[in-house]
């Protein structure tokens, strides 16, 4: 157990893996104003830990300026069912 609390762990990767599971391929600044209270440092960690750990992809275009989009991969992707029983819990317990 304690290696699924350190590849999700925190406030903010679930939340970011939440928006990418269930919203698709976000650019940074699409994810920065999504997550209310992250700071630039914060999200820019969370997401490296995250693409570290195999659950997300991040992707740079070759582009003036640079474009960089980051998806779930599909090792978050199968975390999907965990995402909908925590949500169905909040629903019937504080919803």
């Amino acid at each position: 157990m304690p290696q699924i609390a350190k590849l999700i762990g925190g406030k903010w990767k679930l939340i970011v893996l939440q928006i990418l599971i269930f919203h698709g391929t976000h650019r940074f600044n699409e994810l920065r104003r999504k997550i209310e209270g992250i700071t630039q440092a914060m999200l820019t960690n969370q997401l490296r830990a995250l693409e570290e750990d195999g659950l997300i992809s991040r992707k740079v275009y070759a582009e003036v300026p640079p474009r960089v989009e980051y998806s779930a991969t599909q090792k978050a992707m199968d975390l999907n069912e965990m995402f909908e029983a925590m949500h169905r819990w909040w629903v019937t317990y504080e919803g």
